[in-house]
């Protein structure tokens, strides 16, 4: 049972008092502090690419120990230069979970090749590796496993199977800021001294950080990590800053053209204070999500998220339940009702329009993530959020599902 404070008990008509305020989604972590930093880098004089970037690839190296970090201006934009440079392209497979925001595929797909799915565990939501595995073929030219909400996926037997096949390993780390899989960050090496996959982060404002909108991928390659640098600003050898900081030199040449997703000192100066609280930040998500997970235990009809099996750090990025005792959409409403906002973490792209009408993938093809697909909602969950909240919640939780009782 839930502990509501005295402004959220339940009225003499034995319901809920219904909050005044909305309760969303997720709300980013700000203060004067990031206030502070961005208004230092506009005083500077220096807004975009410039030494606030340099430092947050700086903290990015250092935290997951890959040698290389390239900014830029979505995690959207880091896979499609990686995909690029890689060479994907028609005629191509890249193998990944269906339980996945739509971007990977659209990146896969606008490279022209073919997204391949493998279905994912129902309880954890994370893809399986085996079912991953089978969908390699001598067409495959990268896998993307997802570090879905927050927890890792199981990289062993993924790096494993994509070793033998002679493929890169993308993790889709843009739930995983803070995950660690076996005491080994997201995007680091599996042991000291090897190469680590590449990774791909998010920074967007639903994110475990924050710079507004922007990414980072990390990646262990020297060849691989230059081309990404070319490619994320017009093809240039070298940004604004080499170019027209202290020491630079204002010439460049171009060998291939490249895109504009560099990230802005703006943006980083942001990202820079959000790395030094993340760990606080994250350890807060795992508070609530523990009382989200106490509060609605045992109630029927929702099913709670499952821990993988694996040694892992979870950073909580989302708190994804399964509705089955009721219409999910009249669960949301019910929840919309009483002030509370969610999300869908995510319709199984195999399932998307586009999806099923240009590569004729439809329903029985992935039963967990099909499953899981119907009832997914994502709760409230982010570090500004107080217990009383999550009570709130819980309570709500219990009056809307049938035969929940409080």
């Amino acid at each position: 049972m839930c502990n509501l404070p005295p402004t959220t008990q339940r009225g003499t008509d034995a319901h809920l008092k219904i909050r005044d305020d909305f309760l969303p989604l997720s709300r980013p972590a700000l203060g004067e502090e990031e206030v502070a930093a961005v208004a230092e880098s506009l005083r500077s004089g220096w807004i975009t690419s410039g030494p606030k970037v340099a430092e947050l690839e700086g903290i990015f190296r250092e935290t997951t120990g890959a040698p290389h970090a390239v900014a830029v201006t979505s995690a959207t934009a880091g896979l499609h230069i990686v995909l690029s440079a890689l060479g994907i392209g028609p005629g191509d497979e890249v193998a990944t979970p269906s339980m996945t925001f739509a971007s990977t595929v659209n990146q896969i797909v606008l490279r022209g090749a073919t997204p391949v799915f493998a279905d994912v565990d129902y309880g954890t939501l994370q893809v399986r590796p085996d079912a991953l595995a089978a969908r390699i073929t001598p067409r495959t030219k990268a896998v993307i496993p997802v570090h879905f909400a927050g927890a890792p996926a199981d990289l062993d037997p993924i790096r494993a199977a994509a070793e033998r096949a002679g493929i890169p390993v993308i993790e889709d780390a843009a739930h995983a800021v803070g995950t660690a899989y076996k005491g080994v960050p997201a995007g680091g090496p599996p042991r000291p001294g090897t190469p680590g996959n590449i990774a791909i982060f998010s920074f967007h404002p639903i994110k475990n950080i924050t710079t507004a909108e922007g990414g980072m991928v990390t990646c262990y390659d020297d060849a691989l990590a230059a081309r990404l640098r070319r490619l994320r600003f017009h093809g240039i050898e070298r940004d604004a800053w080499k170019r027209y900081g202290k020491g630079g030199t204002p010439h460049y040449d171009i060998r291939e053209p490249g895109y504009k997703y560099n990230l802005t000192d703006l943006q980083a100066a942001v990202g820079v204070v959000q790395m030094r609280k993340v760990a606080a930040m994250n350890a807060r998500r795992a508070d609530l999500a523990r009382r989200y997970l106490a509060g609605i235990e045992g109630v029927p009809g929702i099913d709670l998220p499952e821990a993988v099996p694996y040694a892992h750090a979870h950073s909580w990025h989302l708190f994804v339940v399964k509705v089955t005792g009721m219409d999910r959409d009249a669960f949301i409403g019910a929840l919309a009702e009483r002030n509370v906002g969610v999300g869908l973490h995510f319709p199984p792209c195999h399932l998307l329009s586009y999806v099923r009408e240009r590569y004729g993938t439809g329903e029985g093809e992935l039963p967990d993530t099909e499953r899981a697909g119907k009832g997914i909602v994502s709760l409230p969950l982010f570090p500004g959020m107080s217990d009383a909240d999550v009570d709130y919640v819980c309570e709500a939780v219990r009056e809307i599902v049938p035969g929940a009782g409080r």
